[in-house]
């Protein structure tokens, strides 16, 4: 695969640990999951592992694992690689503090690299655990190298609310818009120079990459970096699909097509699927659709609703697809529709969809039936604003 693109990760596998100022034979820890691949495919553990320029003596995991095996939400002990023998510490455990690295998880390294493969929306964990490893590498005096890796939605259209401070989480930690356009690495640089994350910070940017490009184009592997990550094509729904996370309809875990495909036994699919055709949000298609999903809400049941069809890459806009799509959900059946109210990413006194949509006041607004139009209104001054900040830390131009 000769590809377009060289990663961070190839980049500092070509170069050598000079390239992110590190001296030969460097001890460092590793954080990465199923798609910290090179361009070739091949793993950056089994990579590194074998690479006398450096001495990579420890693992570390975000959400999921080091190779995806856990679901959503799922808390993952530490462990040893089967393969390199490495010990992997997990920083998704059974609580909060489980997040963020200890002391003895740093004790005796010159460098941290982080190599997450991101999807370019603000609910996506992996980013926040990188800033939680760049503030414990500041209080332990280590570097941070972030290994950059393409935005797979692509690095132009923004949309969605800014974050409001109140609602920060797991699943959103800084004031970032839904979708965000942004690559880690430059989202990093956003962390420390704007966010508070400040540490000595190196990004290994990538070659060849351009803002329009689709995943497609860049002649690298997709990897799903998360068990219902399977493609492409998912991540660019997630950023309104994620929403259905907060309410009790299924998000179609454990299907061919996670996050496009949405519903619940009490839906009547053809119904729901002309009121979305009727309020035709931009750039999007939809049919009516069955399926069983294999986790969480409603596993094993068959359920009813709608497939979510991008019909226009470039003019799809999957927030506002979703927005309405929610407020559709409600008014088929006020009755069963209702919001998730168990324990979402270690929280346990605020809504699921508040920290999703991350504005106070657009639930109410959803349960009000308000057009898109008037959601959009609120939040599009501070969506201006972000435009402005981000163009200070972007490291790819057209």
């Amino acid at each position: 695969m000769s590809g377009k693109v060289r990663t961070g990760l190839d980049r500092l596998l070509e170069a050598g640990p000079e390239l992110a100022g590190l001296r030969a034979g460097a001890r460092v820890a590793l954080l990465a999951h199923p798609a910290s691949v090179d361009r070739r495919a091949h793993h950056a553990v089994e990579r590194l592992v074998a690479d006398p320029r450096l001495r990579l003596v420890r693992l570390l995991a975000p959400e999921h694992g080091l190779f995806g095996e856990a679901q959503d939400m799922e808390a993952v002990d530490h462990g040893a690689d089967a393969v390199s023998g490495l010990p992997v510490f997990s920083l998704y455990g059974h609580d909060a503090a489980s997040l963020r690295p200890r002391p003895e998880h740093l004790e005796g390294l010159d460098a941290v690299l982080c190599d997450l493969q991101d999807v370019g929306s603000r609910y996506y964990t992996f980013v926040y655990t990188i800033a939680f490893v760049m503030e414990a590498c500041r209080e332990a005096g280590l570097p941070v190298v972030v290994l950059d890796r393409p935005n797979p939605i692509g690095g132009l259209a923004v949309e969605g609310p800014v974050l409001e401070p109140e609602l920060a989480s797991f699943v959103g930690w800084y004031p970032l818009p839904v979708r965000h356009a942004m690559t880690v690495g430059e989202l990093v640089r956003l962390f420390a120079a704007e966010f508070g994350a400040r540490c000595d910070l190196r990004v290994v940017p990538m070659t060849g990459w351009r803002r329009a490009m689709h995943f497609g184009e860049t002649g690298l592997p997709w990897v799903p970096p998360s068990p219902n990550m399977p493609s492409p094509a998912t991540a660019l729904v997630y950023p309104g699909g994620c929403l259905v996370e907060g309410t009790n309809l299924s998000e179609g875990r454990g299907t061919t097509v996670p996050f496009e495909l949405v519903g619940a036994p009490w839906i009547r699919p053809r119904e729901l699927t002309e009121a979305l055709r009727a309020a035709a949000p931009p750039g999007a298609a939809f049919r009516a659709a069955s399926f069983r999903p294999m986790f969480q809400k409603h596993r094993g049941r068959v359920c009813h609703g709608v497939q979510v069809i991008p019909a226009g890459r470039e003019a799809f806009r999957p927030f506002a697809t979703y927005l309405t799509l929610l407020r559709e959900a409600l008014r088929h059946d006020r009755d069963a529709f209702d919001w998730r109210r168990e324990a979402y990413e270690f929280e346990t006194e605020r809504l699921a969809i508040d920290l999703l949509l991350g504005r106070r006041g657009l639930r109410e607004m959803l349960e009000g039936r308000a057009p898109l139009d008037e959601l959009e209104a609120t939040w599009r001054p501070g969506l201006e604003q972000f435009r402005a900040l981000r163009e200070r830390f972007l490291l790819y131009r057209d």
